[in-house]
C-alpha cells in the first residue's frame, strides 16, 4: 500500500490538471498559429506562470486498489501483482493464465 500522502498529492495534481487543461490547450494552439516571435514569448510566459503540477505530464498512473505507482496495466488500472492475484482467483473474466 502506498503512503496516503502520496496518493493525496496525486489526486491534487489530477484536480489541477482538469482545472487548467483548457487553458493549456488554448495557449498551445495560439503558439502554433502565431508567427511573431515576440507574441510567442508572451504566450510562453503565460504558460510558465501556470502551476507546475497542472501539466498532464506530471501525473503518475497508480493502482486502483493499492496506490502502487509501478507496473500498472492501463486497461485494468491495477498493478501487476494484484492483477495476477485476481486472475488466479478467477475474478477477471476473459483473462488467460499462462504457465510453462
Amino acid at each position: 500500500m502506498a503512503k496516503i500522502s502520496l496518493i493525496q498529492r496525486e489526486k491534487k495534481r489530477q484536480e489541477l490538471e482538469k482545472k487548467y487543461y483548457l487553458i493549456h490547450r488554448s495557449l498551445k494552439k495560439e503558439i502554433s498559429r502565431i508567427l511573431s516571435l515576440r507574441e510567442r514569448w508572451k504566450i510562453n510566459e503565460k504558460l510558465q506562470s501556470l502551476p507546475r503540477n497542472s501539466y498532464a505530464i506530471r501525473l503518475r498512473k497508480r493502482c486502483f486498489l493499492t496506490g502502487r505507482p509501478r507496473s500498472n496495466y492501463k486497461y485494468f488500472r491495477l498493478s501487476g501483482y494484484i492483477l495476477r492475484e485476481m486472475v488466479h482467483a478467477c475474478l477477471l473474466p476473459g483473462t488467460i493464465i499462462s504457465s510453462w
